[in-house]
């Protein structure tokens, strides 16, 4: 499968994915950790791609998403965006009105 065709499926296949430096459990820059701590925070379920263990996705997911860094989340196949905006919506409420619906809470696809 080309790589392009294999991150939209990723995207499509999974209500709310986060593409992330490191895992949700030893994130590898801040932001990243930053990230999963608010999707935490919420409660959703989530897959996750670690794009030092993928270089191709890391490589080719910006002519996806058209977003240059990571971490990089989005819910029902849109881009949210990074950790900053993540922050910004949760801290209006915003973020958690997006997520409602699109995972049962509670626990992470690892």
């Amino acid at each position: 499968m080309d790589v392009i065709e294999n991150i939209k499926r990723q995207i499509a296949d999974n209500p709310v994915i986060l593409y992330m430096k490191g895992t949700p459990d030893f994130p590898q820059c801040g932001f990243s950790g930053r990230a999963v701590q608010i999707l935490d925070k919420c409660g959703v379920e989530y897959a996750f791609v670690n794009v030092f263990e993928a270089p191709e996705v890391r490589e080719n997911l910006k002519l996806v998403s058209h977003w240059p860094t990571f971490p990089q989340l989005f819910v029902r196949g849109e881009l949210v965006g990074g950790s900053d905006i993540m922050m910004e919506l949760y801290e209006s409420g915003e973020l958690q009105k997006l997520l409602a619906g699109a995972t049962k809470a509670g626990e992470r696809q690892d």
